[in-house]
C-alpha cells in the first residue's frame, strides 16, 4: 500500500496543520518550513506545501538563501510559479524591513552593539563590502546613515573628503565608520586599519571625531575601539 500523499495543508491531520499550530501556540512554535508552507498555501499533485517549503530551504541553503534569492530563482522551482515566488519574496522583504524599522527613529548610540543592530539587517546578506558612515549629533543620536562606497574596501573607494562632505552637510558632531565582511569573519584587515587611521586623522583636523569603526560579520562584529585599534 502506497503512503498517503498530502497535496494541500487541509488534508493534514489537524494537529499537524501549520495554521492551526500557529493559532494555538504562536508563530515562534513553527519550524521554518511550516512558516513557508503557510505562505505557499498549496503544493502540487506530487508534493504538499510542506514538502515544497522543505525543497525551497534545501535548494537555497536555509532562510538566508531564500531571502537572497530573486523572484525568478524562486519561481524556477517546480511547483512554485510566479505567484508563490512573489508571495515569498514579499514576506522576506517585510521581515527585513521590520528588523530595520526598530532603529529608524533617531536611536542613540551607546555601544558598538547598537551600531551592529542598526545596520546588520541590511549588511549581512550583501555579497560586496558596503562602507557606511553613521553620523551622530552631540548626544550620539543618529542623524543619518550614508553609504559611502560599495566594493572592495580600499583608499580609492573610501576617501575622507567623501565622508566629511556628508558629515559637514548634516552638521554631525562625530561619527562611526561601519562596513561588512561578506565572508562572515569580522576580523579587521591591514587595509581596514590603515583606512581607519586615515579617516581619524582627517576628522581630527575638521573637528568631527571618528569614535569607532564597526566591522559586521555573520552574527558578530568587531569594534576598533574595544580592540584598542582606534
Amino acid at each position: 500500500m502506497e503512503p498517503t500523499v498530502y497535496t494541500t495543508i487541509r488534508e493534514l491531520p489537524a494537529s499537524e496543520r501549520p495554521r492551526e499550530k500557529l493559532a494555538a501556540w504562536g508563530a515562534a512554535s513553527l519550524r521554518d518550513h511550516e512558516l513557508l508552507a503557510i505562505l505557499l498555501r498549496t503544493g502540487t499533485r506530487q508534493r504538499s506545501a510542506l514538502q515544497l517549503a522543505q525543497e525551497l530551504l534545501q535548494r537555497f541553503n536555509g532562510l538566508r538563501g531564500v531571502l537572497n534569492a530573486t523572484v525568478h530563482e524562486l519561481a524556477s522551482i517546480k511547483g512554485m510559479g510566479l505567484a508563490k515566488a512573489t508571495q515569498i519574496a514579499a514576506a522576506m522583504e517585510l521581515g527585513r524591513r521590520v528588523a530595520i524599522s526598530t532603529f529608524q527613529e533617531r536611536p542613540q548610540i551607546r555601544s558598538p552593539e547598537d551600531v551592529y543592530n542598526l545596520l546588520y539587517a541590511n549588511l549581512l546578506f550583501e555579497k560586496r563590502e558596503h562602507f557606511i558612515a553613521v553620523l551622530l549629533d552631540i548626544k550620539n543620536r543618529v542623524l543619518r546613515t550614508e553609504t559611502i562606497s560599495i566594493g572592495t574596501l580600499d583608499s580609492s573607494l573610501v576617501h575622507p573628503r567623501e565622508v566629511y562632505r556628508v558629515a559637514i552637510r548634516e552638521g554631525a558632531a562625530c561619527w562611526i565608520a561601519a562596513h561588512n565582511h561578506p565572508s562572515g569573519d569580522p576580523a579587521p584587515s591591514p587595509e581596514d586599519i590603515a583606512i581607519t587611521h586615515r579617516l581619524r586623522e582627517a576628522g581630527a583636523l575638521l573637528g568631527i571625531e571618528l569614535i569607532d569603526h564597526i566591522i559586521i560579520g555573520d552574527g558578530r562584529y568587531t569594534s576598533f575601539r574595544e580592540r584598542g585599534l582606534l
